[in-house]
């Protein structure tokens, strides 16, 4: 998978069908009723509704029409729907690597030297004590292969960045507006995984921010 504005192609047929097959179709689903091209809910299912979404998107960008989301297809979309771009902090847009995560619109954004070079839809935590905390920080400790110590759970592909509370991939999330996790920054596996090949071995500062949603 390219690095930047990267997903697998998603076509007809896929699904989120469980948390260890995620399809990435829920987040186009979301994605393409943004772009407002498609207004039948994230089902997680890629049928014929979802496909003639894909195909109005690609002739209103002038895309090649297949129906199928590939990874052409993806950039324009994930650049075209980064929400609330003018509340994303200025130190985010700064030199360096940041992870930006906006509670309010469930966003990260990643940033290298003042350019995004992707986005994530992703699940934190809300309330009683829960919360993922608001402020700047620095990735301290990182983990391919974590598991909780206090829920027993696993956290593959970690970067832990305050305290107990870290990027990591999670096998309990079907669709990012669902639920909340006990602080963390919930991502799918493939994305944590992309997160961690990006910045793992880089300084990468992370700036969380926006009331829960």
């Amino acid at each position: 998978m390219k690095d930047r504005w990267a997903r697998e192609s998603t076509r007809y047929g896929d699904s989120d069908s469980s948390v260890y097959r995620i399809e990435h179709v829920t987040e186009l689903q979301y994605r393409l009723t943004w772009a407002g091209v498609y207004k039948s809910g994230a089902t997680g299912y890629f049928g014929p509704k979802t496909r003639e979404g894909v195909r109005t998107y690609q002739r209103r960008e002038k895309l090649r029409v297949t129906g199928v989301a590939t990874h052409k297809t993806w950039a324009h979309l994930l650049r075209d729907t980064v929400r609330q771009r003018g509340r994303i902090p200025r130190v985010c847009k700064t030199n360096g690597w940041h992870a930006c995560y906006d509670r309010s619109t469930h966003q990260v954004t990643l940033w290298r030297g003042g350019r995004i070079r992707n986005t994530w839809l992703v699940r934190g935590g809300a309330y009683g004590g829960y919360e993922t905390r608001v402020g700047k920080s620095v990735v301290y400790y990182r983990d391919i292969d974590h598991v909780s110590g206090l829920y027993g759970s696993p956290m593959p592909y970690s970067q832990f960045f305050d305290g107990g509370q870290a990027y990591h991939g999670s096998s309990y999330m079907l669709n990012p507006f669902v639920g909340h996790s006990h602080g963390c920054i919930n991502m799918y596996n493939e994305d944590a995984r992309q997160l961690w090949r990006l910045t793992s071995k880089k300084r990468l500062e992370v700036r969380v921010y926006g009331a829960w949603d």
